[in-house]
C-alpha cells in the first residue's frame, strides 16, 4: 500500500483582509468592492475547514500571511517618511496603491507556487516555484516572502528544492498551482502535470480574450517545467476558453479541479477539450494510471452559475475505501441547479460520493472558494516527517491559532480604516508572535532589518 499523501497546506487568512475590489477579472473580488470586511471571522471559517478535514483524517498544514501593508513597496513608490507618514501620504494621495499594498491576498494559496512532486522530478526532489503573479500588483508583490516561508517549512534541500520566482514580467505570468492539476495512480508514483494558460506571449497564432486579461501564459508553464525537470511525456499543457475566462473564469480552478485520475471539469474549460482529454489519457495510462473525466454540460449548470457557486472551485479529496469528497462552498447549495447536479453526481455511482459544505463567505466575498485556500503538495511518508512539523495542523494548534486571531484580529475592517497607521503594528506585532508559533524563523521583511 501507498505511504504517500497529498497534504493540503491552506492559508491563514491575515489581519488586514478587506474588500478593495482589486482584482480586475474577478467577479466576486470586484463586486463587493468597498464592503466592510471581518478579518476575525475570516480567519476563523479558514481555521474550521482546516481543522474538519484533519479530523477527517487527510493530512492538513498551515501557511502563514503577510506583513501587511507592504511598507517597502510603497517606499519604492516615494512615500517617505516613517512608517505612519508613508502610510498617511498613500493613504491621501493614492489610496488605491495603499489598499494594493494592504491586501491579504496571499491567503489565497493556490497561487502561492507550483509544486512537482518527486516522483515527476529528475532530481528526486519535491519542488517549489513561488508565482511571480505578475498581472495584479497587490499579488506581484508576494513572491519573495512566498518565497521565505516555503524554504522554512520545506528546510531539507536534500528533499526539497524551492526556487526562485519566473522573471516578474508579463510575457512570464505565473499565477501558480492554480493552473496546474497533477493525475496520478499513486501520490509516490510517476504522474502527469497538467499546465493551462490562458494566452501564449510569444506565439501569435493562439487566440486571447477580449474583456479580461490571460494571467498565464504558456511560455511560463514551459519554464516552469524546465525547473521542475519534468519528461516531456509526463506533461500536457492546454489553453483555457478565452471566452470562459471573459465570463469571468480568472483561474483554471475555477472551471475544472482534478484529483488523482479525476478531472471534474465543465464542458466549456478548455479549447480543443477533447484533444486535451485524450492527451491525458495516453498519458496517464503510460504511467499506470486510468483517466477519468467528469464533464460537466453547459444544459446543467451554466459558465455563469459555475462563476457564481465556485462549485469547480473545490477540493476533491481520496477517502480510504477509494471513493473522494468534494468539498464545496455553502454558495453551491444555495444555487439550486448546481446543488441539483451536486445531488446527481454523488448518486450517479462514479469516484466522487460524498459532499462537504463549508462557510467561507468571507473569502468568497472576495473571490476565492475551498481550492483558492489551499496549496496541494503530493508527499511520501518520510517527505511529510522533513516538513517543519510546526505547520502542521492539529488540535492544539487549532486551539492555539483561533486563540491567536482572537488577540490581534480585528472584527470590523471598512476601506478608511487602512489608513490606521496602527493597522501595520498589529499585523506586526500578530506575526512576530505566530512565527514563533509555527517555528518559521525570521521570514518577514520587519524581522529582516
Amino acid at each position: 500500500m501507498s505511504q504517500a499523501f497529498e497534504v493540503n497546506f491552506d492559508g491563514l487568512v491575515g489581519p488586514t483582509h478587506n474588500y478593495s475590489g482589486l482584482s480586475f477579472g474577478n467577479v466576486a473580488s470586484t463586486g463587493n468592492q468597498r464592503a466592510a470586511s471581518n478579518p476575525k471571522l475570516a480567519a476563523k471559517q479558514g481555521l474550521a475547514k482546516m481543522k474538519a478535514l484533519h479530523d477527517l483524517g487527510f493530512k492538513q498544514g498551515v501557511l502563514a500571511p503577510h506583513e501587511r501593508p507592504d511598507v517597502a513597496s510603497l517606499r519604492q513608490l516615494g512615500f517617505g517618511g516613517t512608517d505612519a507618514q508613508v502610510i498617511a501620504r498613500a493613504a491621501k494621495e493614492a489610496p488605491a496603491i495603499l489598499a494594493a499594498a494592504t491586501s491579504a491576498s496571499c491567503m489565497w494559496t493556490a497561487n502561492a507556487a507550483t509544486v512537482s512532486p518527486s516522483g515527476d522530478t529528475a532530481d528526486g526532489r519535491v519542488h517549489f516555484t513561488p508565482a511571480n503573479l505578475n498581472n495584479k500588483f497587490h499579488r506581484s508583490i508576494e513572491h519573495p516572502t512566498t518565497r521565505r516561508i516555503l524554504q522554512a517549512m520545506f528546510a531539507d534541500e536534500s528533499r526539497f528544492a524551492v526556487h526562485a520566482a519566473l522573471p516578474a514580467q508579463m510575457h512570464f505570468g505565473d499565477e501558480g498551482a492554480a493552473n496546474h492539476t497533477r493525475f496520478c495512480h499513486e501520490y509516490d508514483g510517476a504522474g502527469v502535470e497538467f499546465f493551462v494558460f490562458g494566452a501564449s506571449a510569444f506565439d501569435a497564432r493562439y487566440p486571447k480574450p477580449a474583456r479580461f486579461p490571460a494571467r498565464q501564459t504558456l511560455e511560463a508553464c514551459h519554464a516552469v517545467a524546465r525547473l521542475h525537470g519534468l519528461k516531456e511525456g509526463g506533461v500536457v499543457y492546454a489553453q483555457q476558453d478565452p471566452d470562459t475566462i471573459d465570463a469571468g473564469v480568472f483561474h483554471n480552478d475555477v472551471i475544472s479541479v482534478g484529483n488523482r485520475n479525476v478531472l471534474f471539469h465543465h464542458e466549456k474549460s478548455f479549447l480543443q477539450q477533447q484533444d486535451v482529454l485524450d492527451e491525458l489519457a495516453r498519458k496517464l495510462a503510460a504511467v499506470g494510471g486510468q483517466f477519468v473525466p467528469i464533464e460537466v454540460p453547459q444544459a446543467e449548470v451554466t459558465v455563469e452559475d459555475a462563476v457564481k457557486s465556485y462549485l469547480f472551485n473545490s477540493q476533491l479529496l481520496s477517502r480510504a475505501d477509494g471513493k473522494m469528497i468534494i468539498v464545496v462552498p455553502e454558495e453551491c447549495r444555495n444555487i439550486e441547479r448546481v446543488w441539483t447536479y451536486l445531488q446527481k453526481l454523488v448518486h450517479s455511482g462514479g469516484p466522487i460520493a460524498e459532499i462537504r459544505v463549508f462557510d467561507l463567505k468571507q473569502s468568497m466575498q472576495n473571490g476565492g472558494g475551498p481550492a483558492c485556500l489551499r496549496l496541494r503538495v503530493a508527499l511520501s511518508a518520510s517527505e511529510i516527517a522533513a516538513v517543519n512539523p510546526n505547520v502542521m495542523m492539529s488540535e492544539t494548534l487549532f486551539g492555539t491559532l483561533n486563540a491567536w486571531v482572537d488577540r490581534h484580529y480585528r472584527d470590523r475592517l471598512a476601506p478608511e480604516d487602512l489608513a490606521d497607521p496602527q493597522l501595520l503594528v498589529e499585523c506586526r506585532t500578530a506575526l512576530d508572535e505566530l512565527t514563533g508559533i509555527l517555528g518559521l524563523g525570521a521570514v518577514y521583511p520587519f524581522q529582516l532589518a
